[in-house]
């Protein structure tokens, strides 16, 4: 069983950043692929980033050119900048491990003046 735990999530006012992290009780270099998901209050889960273990990044519209997701040993990070009103959501980690998926508790993200 892999264990996942995202921190890093607050309130932030529009134009802010945070770094999100999530660390895992495995080594991530045994990912094939890390990826961080968002729901918002009354929509369906989204994909936000994603990062498999060639270096390939996925990013959603939404998002790109705002934020980075990166990866080491330990964890899996997504850096947002320019953050809007309409970032505000839970934001999950994901970590595929062979045909396995994984999901942390999330952690929440609230874009507000």
């Amino acid at each position: 069983q892999v264990r996942l735990e995202e921190s890093g999530g607050g309130l932030v006012q529009p134009g802010g950043s945070l770094r999100l992290s999530c660390t895992a009780s495995i080594s991530i270099n045994e990912a094939n692929t890390v990826s961080w998901h968002r729901q918002a209050a009354g929509k369906q889960r989204e994909l936000v980033a994603a990062l498999t273990i060639y270096g390939r990044t996925t990013y959603s519209p939404s998002v790109a050119g705002r934020f980075i997701i990166s990866r080491d040993n330990s964890a899996v990070h997504l850096q947002m900048n320019r953050l809007v009103p309409e970032d505000t959501a839970l934001y999950y980690c994901n970590v595929q491990v062979g045909l396995l998926n994984y999901w942390g508790q999330g952690t929440r993200v609230t874009v507000a003046s």
